[in-house]
């Protein structure tokens, strides 16, 4: 069976709906292409919204840092004092906080790749001309891709046959665990946006003679 069939049935087996079907299909080398695919589509159109809706731009992941950051808090903080005062523990007090650092976690690496805020060894890099400053950063969004793809990939394939086997998350009666790992897939393609944002950057900064590497800050704008 041709990588080409392969892709092809993972494109049946995800308009039938059906979680066994997915996870059988997504197991095959086939589910590189339709993940690139769905890295570079998904990752332009997320671009093209955060151009259109600036607020958008400035604030989704941020609001998905705080708001899960705030969930795992409280949770704790109410669990503690329920068990230590009253002897009661809710069964998936410790189950989910877990799952919600992990959606934290993965939204907030998306933004700080957007503040350029991973290790880019900017001191070197400044040193350098302009067109070996540019060739670096080309490098850097080719591989930040790649990772993205990957991630989806592997990230898709974990989540379908989560979903096909009917993973009940820890503690709960009808939670499944998939629907929080299905975050992981959608947070590297927001990843992918900001890589392709920034080298749309990179791009312009270069025809316009502007500084290419500057200094990032973490938590700056």
């Amino acid at each position: 069976m041709s990588i080409w069939t392969e892709a092809g049935q993972i494109i049946s087996a995800t308009l039938s709906n059906d979680a066994w079907e997915m996870s059988q299909a997504f197991r095959t080398e086939g589910a590189w292409i339709i993940g690139t695919l769905v890295t570079l589509i998904g990752g332009l159109v997320v671009m093209a919204i955060y151009r259109r809706v600036p607020w958008v731009d400035r604030h989704l992941e941020r609001t998905v840092m705080v708001w899960s950051y705030l969930l795992i808090a409280a949770i704790i903080f109410v669990e503690v004092l329920r068990r230590f005062i009253l002897s009661q523990q809710e069964p998936w007090s410790t189950t989910v906080p877990p799952f919600l650092f992990l959606i934290m976690t993965w939204f907030g690496c998306a933004y700080n790749v957007r503040l350029r805020t991973h290790l880019s060894f900017a001191e070197f890099r400044m040193n350098m001309p302009r067109r070996g400053q540019l060739a670096c950063l080309t490098l850097d969004a080719a591989l930040w891709f790649v990772f993205c793809v990957i991630v989806v990939v592997t990230s898709a394939r974990v989540t379908a046959n989560s979903a096909a086997n009917f993973q009940i998350l820890l503690g709960t009666d009808n939670v499944l665990q998939w629907w929080f790992l299905v975050t992981v897939p959608i947070a590297f393609i927001l990843m992918a946006a900001r890589v392709f944002e920034n080298y749309r950057d990179d791009l312009e900064n270069y025809k316009s003679g502007a500084p290419l590497v500057e200094q990032s800050v973490i938590g700056g704008d």
